[in-house]
Parts: structure tokens; sequence; C-alpha cells
């Protein structure tokens, strides 16, 4: 059941484009403006799954909900402390981190996530 790609899935992944790092919540709430039947745990269920199998990404936040990416691609973000909307950082991604961290202290780095943390301009004002 997990692999078939079903009609409130799809419609998850295309409502996701045309979002900007959502939460969940938000994501439940454009998809039931469409398809007003789905229920909540249906949308968050499937956001992790296709975060799972990689059409989405997750993006754990240190404060507040985690937010999904339809950009799968490596690269930052960035988060206003202050209303906590992400942004894509524009900074290509250091390929080679991963291997300058070497092996520490035999610890195994799988992977990393880098967030920048500041005022958005809207704050600013």
């Amino acid at each position: 059941m997990e692999n078939r790609n079903t009609v409130q899935r799809q419609l998850i992944l295309e409502t996701m484009q045309t979002m900007d790092h959502p939460d969940a919540e938000s994501v439940y709430n454009e998809v039931v403006r469409i398809h007003p039947y789905i229920s909540k745990a249906t949308v968050y269920r499937n956001l992790n799954l296709l975060a799972r199998k990689g059409q989405i990404a997750k993006v754990c936040t240190s404060e507040g909900a985690d937010k999904f990416d339809f950009r799968t691609d490596k690269h930052y973000h960035m988060r206003c402390r202050n209303c906590g909307k992400i942004f894509d950082a524009p900074l290509p991604p250091a390929e080679d981190l991963l291997e300058k961290m070497g092996d520490t202290n035999g610890f195994c780095i799988e992977n990393f996530m880098i967030e920048f943390v500041g005022l958005c301009a809207d704050c600013k004002k």
C-alpha cells in the first residue's frame, strides 16, 4: 500500500510544488480546500512517506514544527528567528564537508544540516 501512488498523495505532492517550506498544517489547509474529505492524518502520513521516499525533503527546525521542501537537492536554509519562515540559502553546498570532517573520534557522520538563523527582511523592518 505504501508504494501505491494514491490520488491524495499526488494532490499533496502537487500542492507542495506551489508552497515555500510549509509545515504539515499549512499543507493540510491547502489540500483540504481542493479535497474537502481528506483527513489531517492522511496529509501528515503522506508528507512523511514522501520525505522517506526522497520525493520531498523534511526540514527539521530547531524551533517549531518541521517544514517540508519540494527541493530535494543538497542546499542550506535560513530561518527567521522572529517569524520562523524558512528560506533557501543562496550558497552552493560544500560537497567535501563530510570528507573534511573525516573520522571524528570514531563518529561516523552520515549527513548534515546547516541552518542559518537571523531576521528576514519583513521582520527587520
